[in-house]
């Protein structure tokens, strides 16, 4: 399997989900446009990753149906019984969730943390995070995909990294 834990902190908390490596660049080029929040991070990553962002909010209105601050029931029962890999996208509410979100899963875990400027490798065994690159986009009205270059701006930090 070819996937990875991505968790996301921006100012309203901190999200955490399980995607397809092929999904780090695009996230990594989502960054270089300073977004504000996961939201704006899944629109323009989904720009290269088609299906993430929809994919992501859904599974996080279902987990927002299930648990609250107050009631973390489900998501706790979800953590015993299901291997890392499977768990649904997830809010960090507790030091449960806390401990899940830095988990890795097959290829690692990697943080973006949107309000400090950083994106953090705990583990990534596949691609190196460079702060600038190329990435596959997808144009708004053919089938075709074309090479779009990104750069991270001088305040981002890679941790580790370059």
């Amino acid at each position: 399997m070819n996937i990875m834990r991505f968790t996301v902190i921006d100012e309203r908390g901190t999200v955490s989900f399980v995607a397809s490596c092929d999904a780090l660049v695009p996230m990594v080029a989502g960054c270089s446009q300073d977004p504000r929040d996961i939201e704006e991070l899944l629109t323009l990553a989904d720009g290269y990753s088609s299906g993430l962002k929809e994919r992501i909010l859904c599974s996080l209105a279902v987990f927002d149906e299930q648990n609250s601050a107050d009631n973390l029931q489900s998501i706790h029962k979800g953590l015993e019984v299901c291997r890392s890999h499977e768990l649904p996208a997830f809010r960090v509410l507790d030091d449960q969730t806390r401990q899940a979100s830095l988990t890795p899963v097959h290829a690692g875990v990697v943080i973006f943390n949107l309000r400090a400027k950083r994106i953090v490798q705990i583990q990534n065994s596949f691609e190196e995070i460079k702060r600038k690159g190329r990435v596959r986009a997808s144009r708004p009205t053919t089938p075709e995909r074309h090479i779009v270059r990104y750069e991270l701006p001088s305040y981002w930090s890679l941790v580790p990294g370059a």
